[in-house]
């Protein structure tokens, strides 16, 4: 195995994913408390992240599944789950803590996997070409790697959402905080894809 492809591999998953830190920081906020939360957390992460690379990978043997100019149109999953997630937080906004919290449960491995996979779209493209020309036997090291780094960064959402001065500020403003994320990832999603001729 060839450890300039996997340098290569960690730092182009670092630069293209180092947003998904502060979203799965938010996602284990919310799951604080909840029995099986981390685990759907982490499965949502990988199912979102494995789709990004399925289609990637066939894009670089010549298939398209998603037309570029759908790309941008990803934006409307994790604006839907924000507006989703703000009408929940409203509509419980003269509700005691603890009774919303045992409500919500913490995210859902589906809902972790949407966002991942839109606010990763745009990974694609950057993808495609470096896996289309490492050939197969590189193509399966970045796979490896990619998979390997998206352990490391559940760990590091989770680290970062424990610590505890982060944890107390992300359980005061975590159910405001994780909205507005979702709701601003989806409207830049959509605005700098042109979606809707924006």
């Amino acid at each position: 195995m060839n450890l300039g492809i996997v340098g290569q591999a960690a730092g182009l998953f670092a630069v293209t994913n180092i947003d998904d830190i502060l979203i799965l920081s938010l996602f284990f906020a919310q799951g604080a408390g909840h029995p099986g939360a981390t685990r759907r957390i982490v499965l949502g992460q990988y199912l979102g992240f494995a789709a990004i690379l399925a289609v990637a990978v066939a894009a670089a043997f010549g298939a398209t599944f998603l037309p570029e100019s759908a790309i941008p149109y990803l934006g409307l999953l994790p604006l839907a789950l924000g507006l989703k997630a703000a009408w929940q937080t409203w509509k419980h906004r003269g509700d005691e803590e603890d009774e919303q919290e045992a409500k919500e449960g913490g995210p859902k491995a589906l809902e972790v996997a949407a966002v991942t996979f839109a606010n990763g779209g745009d990974n694609i493209g950057v993808y495609v070409p470096v896996l289309a020309t490492a050939g197969v036997g590189g193509m399966s090291v970045y796979a490896v790697v990619f998979l390997i780094l998206v352990a490391v960064w559940c760990c590091a959402g989770r680290c970062f959402a424990t610590r505890p001065l982060v944890a107390k500020a992300l359980s005061r403003w975590g159910h405001v905080l994780l909205p507005a994320v979702l709701i601003v990832i989806g409207l830049l999603i959509l605005i700098e894809g042109g979606a809707f001729g924006l």
